[in-house]
């Protein structure tokens, strides 16, 4: 599949207004069947519901902390976001907003520490090197050295590395590196001394100077009756299987010289990156609203709803994952319409117009990333139920309790939500706190990333895995 002062208000996590009426902690409004350990196991190629022990958590510190990207380079996981300490097994460790541990059990802490004093949004490898990796966020120093909003840091000490520039104007929110370019994305304007490319910007991964590979010229925010503020940014990315095309996700109009909203599609095969004809009026307007359009605009309040995506391992498909509340002119009592608070699929044909194959809707309660292997669609927020198309929070005609978590079989017009033995609730489940900010398919299985908000710590119905879970495969 990212916020403070901008990042409480559009961070990976979404926006957390007061409409969202789902955003309290706990298991509000769930049966108890919703809360206990799955009775069934995954369909073949799926994930177990069972998280695996011995997992690292984040240390209750009375505060509220997250994990906000994980990524896997070699035997290692490498885990970002907002957090002071990490408990693994009886041992603390301070550790502030990174830190890394071994993928396989018992998944011992490393003694890697950057000690960035912000928010770390992002991380990324130049491809199997793992020797260095390169941090985005909200921050002006790693291990007491200046770097503003993007590093790079030696993975063994932890130490900056100052060849590369560290210098973005603003919050750098996604980091992925692709055919030796460093794509970067954010709420910056100039990075590492150009206003070149503003919000999104390719990078040298050896001197992190701007290499000229991406001019998209990125512009707009969203503007409708009522619409609260959503300054432009590229928030999100994903490359696809074959890493020629890459998906990004963000508050923009126009990218490249085309209207674009919510995500584009982008072309890295050639000399330089080129915007796709991928896109869909069920999302940048192009067939204009409803009556006789689609509802492509989401609640005054979360103007940005489309937060993550996810590639099918065949690449054929892209999944969406979205906050959103509602439409915006559109009334809570009547059927959900439109992609907000959605998990949707869409052909991803790369030059085409295109509309979903399917959605499955949480009746109002926000989803904020997605992840897909071969046998199933994983998603992840802070919502209470699928299959909610008649509710908005509350369970409507069909709903199933699904919290936290929740994974889908794919099929070619609708998705089946994976459920218990008894079909009382999805298969997955985990606390809902704030919302599971990101899923990473690794293969050994699936990693959750999450938060500690009130207190809560549940995966699969077990206690004990704040902030992080790891589902390995059946």
């Amino acid at each position: 599949m990212r916020q403070r002062t901008s990042a409480q208000l559009w961070g990976k996590q979404g926006a957390r207004g007061a409409l969202i009426a789902g955003a309290v902690a706990g298991a509000c409004c769930l049966p108890a069947s919703a809360l206990a350990a799955p009775a069934s196991q995954a369909l073949a190629g799926a994930v177990s519901p069972t998280p695996a022990s011995g997992t690292p958590t984040l240390a209750d510190t009375g505060t509220t902390e997250q994990v906000r990207q994980l990524v896997q380079c070699g035997g290692t996981m490498y885990a970002v976001g907002t957090f002071t300490s990490i408990k693994s097994g009886t041992t603390t460790s301070p550790r502030n907003n990174a830190f890394s541990f071994s993928a396989t059990a018992p998944y011992a802490v490393t003694s890697w520490d950057p000690n960035v004093n912000g928010t770390v949004d992002t991380i990324a490898f130049n491809g199997s090197d793992c020797s260095h990796a390169y941090l985005g966020g909200h921050f002006t120093t790693v291990g007491g050295a200046a770097a503003k909003n993007i590093a790079e840091v030696d993975t063994s000490t932890g130490a900056l590395t100052t060849s590369f520039k560290s210098n973005a104007s603003g919050e750098v929110d996604t980091l992925v590196v692709a055919n030796g370019h460093l794509l970067t994305g954010g709420a910056f304007k100039g990075i590492n001394g150009s206003t070149t490319d503003p919000y999104f910007a390719s990078l040298s991964p050896t001197t992190g100077q701007d290499d000229g590979f991406a001019h998209l010229n990125i512009s707009g925010t969203y503007v409708y009756p009522g619409v609260k503020p959503n300054p432009t940014k590229a928030y999100n990315q994903q490359l696809s299987p074959s890493g020629t095309l890459d998906l990004v996700e963000g508050d923009f109009t126009s990218v490249g010289g085309f209207p674009r909203q919510q995500i584009f599609m982008l072309d890295l095969g050639g000399s330089t990156a080129t915007v796709t004809g991928w896109s869909s009026p069920e999302f940048d307007g192009s067939k204009g609203n409803l009556p006789q359009g689609y509802a492509y605009q989401c609640s005054v309040k979360e103007a940005f709803y489309i937060r993550a995506a996810a590639w099918s391992p065949d690449g054929s498909t892209i999944y969406t994952a979205a906050t959103g509340f509602e439409p915006w002119n559109w009334a809570t009592n009547k059927a959900r319409i439109g992609l907000c608070d959605s998990v949707a699929a869409f052909p991803a044909t790369p030059q085409a117009e295109v509309t979903h194959n399917w959605i499955n809707y949480t009746g109002c309660d926000s989803l904020y990333s997605v992840a897909a292997d071969s046998s199933a669609v994983y998603i992840g927020g802070h919502e209470r139920w699928a299959n909610n198309s008649n509710g908005c929070n509350h369970p409507g005609t069909g709903a199933v309790p699904a919290p936290g978590l929740g994974g889908f079989i794919p099929g070619a017009t609708s998705a089946t939500l994976m459920e218990n033995s008894s079909h009382t609730a999805g298969l997955y489940s985990r606390s809902r706190g704030n919302g599971a900010d990101d899923l990473l398919v690794t293969s050994a299985g699936l990693w959750v990333a999450s938060d500690n908000f009130g207190g809560n710590t549940s995966c699969g119905g077990q206690a004990g895995f704040s902030g992080l879970c790891f589902l390995p495969n059946a």
